[in-house]
């Protein structure tokens, strides 16, 4: 059962909070950290879950409410995991477009064959600021990247990334289908789990 009735999530992304509030239900209500403070925390953690967690410690203390944080980005195998915790800003923060082209470059002379990738989404739920024990889930969406972009729906590498599934790339992907598949779907599930919801 869910132990509280609210909880803060540290983003100030309205699609991500009515994503998450959907996927919880009425059993909580979800809150933005943007209702308590601007500041964003910096990411110095080295890896997906470090970041989660230091983005929900941040959002815990400024609010004083139980904090949900997720860390998402693309693995790349190719390049070593790249660009990984560094994918919003892997073209030095020029946007989407010029995260796609630069990934394509590396990647230009990488065969089909070992083109293969995840998204990765990595969810930590604090109760409190000094909680020392955070509920992790994390979530991995196997494909790989496609030599072009491919479809207009989504967001970010969606447009790169095969889904071998469903025979199309994730940006041919209607919103609910990607819902259902994605890598925050997979954490969310076992989030809920975790939670008895």
């Amino acid at each position: 059962m869910m132990p509280f009735k609210e909880l803060v999530l540290a983003s100030h992304n309205a699609g991500k909070l009515k994503e998450l509030q959907a996927m919880l239900g009425d059993a909580v209500r979800v809150r933005s950290v943007g209702e308590f403070s601007d500041v964003e925390p910096e990411e110095t953690g080295l890896s997906f879950v470090e970041n989660a967690i230091l983005k929900a410690r941040h959002a815990a203390r400024i609010s004083g409410l139980p904090a949900l944080a997720d860390d998402s980005g693309l693995a790349v195998d190719a390049l070593g995991g790249a660009p990984g915790i560094y994918s919003a800003r892997y073209a030095d923060g020029a946007g989407d477009a010029a995260n796609n082209a630069k990934l394509l470059e590396a990647l230009r002379d990488i065969p089909d064959a070992e083109r293969g990738a995840q998204f990765v989404c990595a969810l930590a739920l604090l109760r409190h600021a000094e909680d020392p024990l955070p509920i992790l889930c994390e979530g991995l969406w196997h494909g790989s990247i496609l030599h072009e972009a491919r479809g207009s729906n989504g967001f970010g590498y969606d447009p790169l990334f095969w889904v071998p599934e469903r025979n199309c790339s994730s940006a041919e992907l209607d919103s609910g289908t990607k819902n259902q598949l994605s890598h925050r779907a997979r954490a969310m599930a076992q989030l809920r789990q975790r939670l008895g919801l």
